[in-house]
């Protein structure tokens, strides 16, 4: 079979890009094989074949155990043939083992997703370069045509959070009751409620004691969109009181990082300040 565009050996240098980045764009499925392996040879014509399907729209990743041992070892490979299927820099699905075509097709099916989720996926997106208030117009157009959505409105408080619009993204976050989101809406409540007690506080810090006064200030800080600035002086509270508020200003310190991401700068920075002054 003629190689196509969507059909690409990948190695241990050109893993990330090749699977974890271009699956943020659409489902990567990869085939851990070798060549003295029969099933394998049984299934990479299946999985090609598949590629090739205009009704399917994935790329197929080939993965050379014996020349890429340390991906094999990275995601746990124990048989071959091992299939896994990433969508959005994770394993979605997998299988080991040579499967007939009806199963295998069902199997990418499953990863691709439906109109609603490309829209989700453009949301999430804008959102991982911080793009808050075009990230919430996509979001409320989804909703708008699908209401009911069981992911959206998690992805909706992440954008009016970027915006320090934290009592409108309270009802969201509090909305959010299983699935992988659950554990992240918990964190970000902490930033949801300090963000929304300060938009709703009467009276000036005149009147505060000073270290109330420097965590307060700092929400407005994040209002104004100086995150920095904001990061300093709740590093400035614990450095006064690790224990202030029974924690909270370290929580909403950790809840920032959570709305950034792990791999923007400033969560990087100022994840060594925090350990550097907790510990």
């Amino acid at each position: 079979m003629a190689q196509q565009d969507n059909i690409i050996d990948v190695s241990e240098a050109t893993f990330d890009y090749d699977v974890l980045t271009r699956s943020q764009e659409k489902p990567v499925v990869v085939d851990f094989w070798a060549p003295w392996c029969g099933p394998c040879r049984m299934l990479g014509p299946v999985l090609e074949k598949l590629a090739a399907d205009p009704a399917l729209d994935f790329v197929l990743a080939k993965i050379n155990v014996d020349e890429n041992p340390n991906i094999a070892m990275r995601f746990r490979v124990q048989g071959i043939p091992a299939v896994k299927g990433f969508v959005n820099g994770e394993v979605a699905a997998e299988f080991v083992g040579a499967q007939p075509e009806p199963r295998v097709r069902q199997f990418i099916e499953k990863l691709i997703p439906d109109e609603a989720e490309t829209v989700l996926n453009q949301a999430k997106g804008l959102l991982a370069i911080h793009q808050w208030v075009e990230a919430e117009r996509v979001i409320r157009d989804l909703l708008d045509e699908h209401p009911a959505h069981p992911t959206a409105g998690y992805h909706l408080a992440r954008a009016f959070l970027g915006q320090a619009r934290g009592c409108e993204a309270l009802p969201y976050l509090q909305g959010v009751r299983d699935g992988v989101e659950h554990v992240s809406a918990e964190r970000l409540m902490v930033l949801a409620n300090y963000l929304c007690r300060i938009e709703t506080a009467e009276g000036g810090d005149d009147e505060l004691p000073p270290l109330e006064a420097l965590y307060n200030h700092s929400a407005l800080l994040i209002k104004r969109g100086n995150l920095e600035a904001a990061l300093d002086g709740l590093l400035d509270v614990l450095r006064q009181d690790k224990r202030y508020r029974d924690g909270e200003a370290r929580n909403v310190i950790l809840a920032i990082f959570e709305l950034l991401g792990d791999g923007d700068e400033l969560t990087q920075t100022y994840r060594r300040e925090l350990a550097m002054v907790l510990f």
